[in-house]
Parts: C-alpha cells; structure tokens; sequence
C-alpha cells in the first residue's frame, strides 16, 4: 500500500487542489484528479529521500499561531518603515544567527517562515549547517533579535523535528 501511496497525505491533497482548480467535478476530472494523486508522489518519492516525523503535534499548532501573529505584526511593522523612511530610514542589515537546529526538514520550515514574515529574508546557510545569514528591514538590537528569532521559530522546530 505504501508503494501506491508513498504520500498519503500528498495525495489527497493533490486530488482536491486538481478539483478545485478546474471547478469541477465530472467524470473526466475525478478521473484526472485521481491519476494525478497517485502518479505524482510516486514520480516525487525519489526526491524526497528521509520522511519527516512530527514529535510534538501541539507545538506545530502553536508555531503556526505564532507565524500568523508575527506575519500581521511584521506587515504592520514594515508599512509604518516604508512610510516614515523620509524621517527615519530603516536600518536595514545581514545578521549571523547560529543554529543548533540541524534536521533538513526543521531547516526547511525555518526558511518558509523567515520568507513569509515580512522584513526577514533567508540569505544563506552555512555548509556545515551552522550558521544562516538573515537580511532584517529594520534592526533596532542584534543580540535581541537572534535571541527572539531562536526562542519564537528554531526552538519549537527542534522540539518539532528533532
């Protein structure tokens, strides 16, 4: 069962987005929607070559909560710069964060939730997995900022995935 369904989740997901896409649900697209959750993840499996396994469920919805929060509040946050930077431009840096977060899918969801939050951005990560480099909008305190960043997304991931 595992071979004809190496995603179950995947699959389902697939079967709906493709019958929500087109908007209907004739024949013909069920039929299409089907072949395409089942063949997709078996094409994909290859790729994704280590599973995730989600240690704390409850965790992840608080993270997710966290993410919405942070996601209005940064929004907010980097309208009020954009609008004020004639009388006070923002700071605008690079900053170092090292991680102990080392498992590739807690990396992966680090570097989503740093993407979506407006005023971060994911620059690059180390080799070794070590260290990533964060362009911030605006930087009041660098040591207070890599401790909020590492207590608010890197340590519920670790409780998450490691």
């Amino acid at each position: 069962m595992s071979r004809l369904f190496p995603a179950p989740l995947l699959s389902v997901a697939l079967f709906v987005l493709w019958l929500l896409l087109n908007l209907s649900v004739s024949p013909g697209n069920l039929l299409l929607a089907a072949a395409f959750a089942v063949v997709a993840p078996m094409l994909l499996a290859p790729l994704r070559p280590q599973h995730a396994h989600v240690r704390r469920p409850l965790v992840v919805a608080r993270l997710i909560c966290r993410v919405g929060i942070d996601v209005i509040q940064s929004n907010l946050q980097v309208a009020l710069g954009v609008l004020r930077a004639g009388q006070r431009p923002p700071r605008s840096a690079f900053v170092h964060i090292p991680l102990d977060l080392r498992d590739a899918h807690g990396l992966a969801a680090l570097s989503m939730i740093t993407t979506v939050v407006p005023g971060t951005v994911w620059s690059e990560l180390a080799l070794d997995r070590s260290v990533m480099l964060l362009h911030v909008f605006d930087l009041q305190d660098e040591t207070a900022f890599i401790e909020h960043f590492k207590h608010t997304y890197e340590r519920p991931l670790m409780e998450i995935f490691e």
